[in-house]
């Protein structure tokens, strides 16, 4: 089996090499940038298999540079390192295509566990446009949601949401499935986050009546159209 290649985008040099080292001694292959102009130079020249970036960070801050990966690649997973913990922090990264998100000081232990997790959930079908959504056309691949000539561009973590949705049209999403699919884990900030998604998904699929997204409290979502 090949080693997983892990970027890590952490200024502070002490905890960068602490990483890089714990990684490596388990097998992966860690390539440490300090800063987010060099990790995205590394991401470009290396194609890692899984990002974890720091948020504050010179030249380009996390956040920043994962919005530019996301540009380039769709599915690659990001693991975002904060000290910060803020209810508005952790959803601003998931809106720019963050997957999961530790908060600084972490255990290594914790760290490879939401790696390989996110690894392991990268089973989302590469062929999956021209879904019909009611009146709306869903193309996974470039995220996107087309309501006669008018298209809105979904972030990642949107199309991962509505996919799942619509795989389970018509049926209870339940709420702790896809909280630990997606998110990594059911805390209190990821459902939070979660049901900020499903405003948001509701708000693009307003212009067709006949489609809902009801909220079966305790149990999850149900998409109906």
């Amino acid at each position: 089996m090949s080693k997983i290649k892990v970027l890590l985008a952490e200024d502070e040099a002490s905890l960068g090499m602490i990483v890089k080292e714990s990684l490596e001694s388990r097998n992966f292959i860690v390539f440490h940038a300090a800063n987010g102009e060099e990790a995205l130079s590394i991401y470009l020249s290396e194609k890692p298999d899984i990002l974890v970036l720091d948020v504050m960070m010179p030249l380009k801050d996390g956040f920043t540079l994962a919005k530019e990966i996301r540009q380039i690649n769709k599915v690659i997973p990001i693991i975002f390192l904060t000290a910060k913990s803020q209810t508005s922090d952790v959803l601003e990264g998931f809106n720019l295509g963050g997957n999961d998100y530790l908060k600084k000081p972490f255990s290594m232990e914790e760290l490879i566990v939401r790696i390989k997790s996110l690894l392991n959930r990268i089973d989302i079908k590469p062929n999956l446009n021209n879904i019909k959504i009611g009146r709306y056309l869903f193309d996974y691949n470039k995220q996107t949601l087309t309501f006669l000539e008018e298209t809105q561009q979904l972030t990642h973590r949107e199309a991962q949401l509505l996919y799942h949705l619509f795989e389970k049209k018509n049926q209870i999403l339940d709420r702790s499935f896809i909280l630990n699919k997606l998110w990594g884990n059911d805390d209190f900030f990821n459902a939070r986050s979660m049901d900020v998604f499903i405003s948001k998904l509701r708000k693009k699929l307003k212009k067709d009546t006949t489609i809902q997204i009801i909220n079966s409290r305790g149990f999850g979502y149900k998409l109906i159209c």
